[in-house]
């Protein structure tokens, strides 16, 4: 059996979700506020008995990798990208200047997240007990974001993709954007996927909903490609 758990931030409606099987506990992209990451530690602490923590980053986003340290035992999960990514200092940076700019206190150690299990290819399993973790690499919004589904029961984590009230922002490369749209979808056709949840906004159950986004996103970019290479009003 599994338990879904989401926590919304007051900030860009950010998810922090909480998978607790009879394996282990998952966390996945813990932020924003100290006092949010408190309540997601006390709903750890509740719920871990004596199974293992993982906490899997979907990219390297700063407000993603917020609440690190706040899980000093948790086994990370990240893909190769991320654990190589040549900018940490400046994701570390945004941290420290948005705790600087609201007066923030934070009770653990602002550090860049060091992964236990590295993600290189698509595909890649990792099997937990009775579940198994399946990884797609997601690049386009940032260089080096992966996807996760969870099995057997059809969860599917994508980080800042798939969104109901964001546009697609694309930091990396819209080209690669799109070729993860077509993972998206790829994944959404062949797996049993029983729910979707992004990084900002709402999950959603409902298959044809999950297409839609893919849609939505796809047409955006295309559109926006479009108006620059016509010059047009967009």
């Amino acid at each position: 059996d599994s338990v879904v758990t989401i926590f919304e931030s007051a900030l860009c409606r950010t998810t922090s979700t909480v998978v607790s099987t009879n394996d282990y506990i998952l966390i996945v992209d813990p932020n924003w506020l100290p006092s949010e990451i408190n309540t997601i530690k006390n709903y750890v602490n509740e719920i871990k008995a004596n199974k293992p923590l993982y906490l899997l980053f979907t990219h390297s986003d700063f407000d993603h990798i917020i609440g690190y340290k706040a899980f000093p035992d948790a086994i990370v999960i990240t893909s190769k990208a991320f654990n190589e990514n040549p900018n940490k200092i400046n994701v570390l940076e945004e941290i420290n200047r948005f705790d600087d700019e609201y007066y923030i206190k934070r009770d653990y150690l602002i550090e860049y997240p060091k992964g236990n299990i590295i993600v290189s290819n698509d595909k890649e399993k990792l099997r937990i007990g009775n579940t198994e973790l399946i990884f797609y690499q997601a690049k386009g919004h940032n260089a080096d974001g992966i996807f996760t589904i969870i099995e057997p029961y059809g969860i599917l984590i994508v980080g800042d993709y798939l969104s109901n009230i964001e546009f697609p922002y694309i930091y990396y490369s819209g080209k690669k954007y799109l070729n993860t749209l077509d993972k998206a979808k790829q994944i959404i056709q062949e797996y049993k996927i029983n729910m979707l949840i992004p990084g900002h906004g709402d999950y959603t159950k409902n298959a044809k909903e999950m297409l839609k986004r893919e849609e939505n996103s796809r047409r955006y970019i295309i559109d926006l490609v479009d108006a620059i290479a016509t010059k047009k009003e967009f």
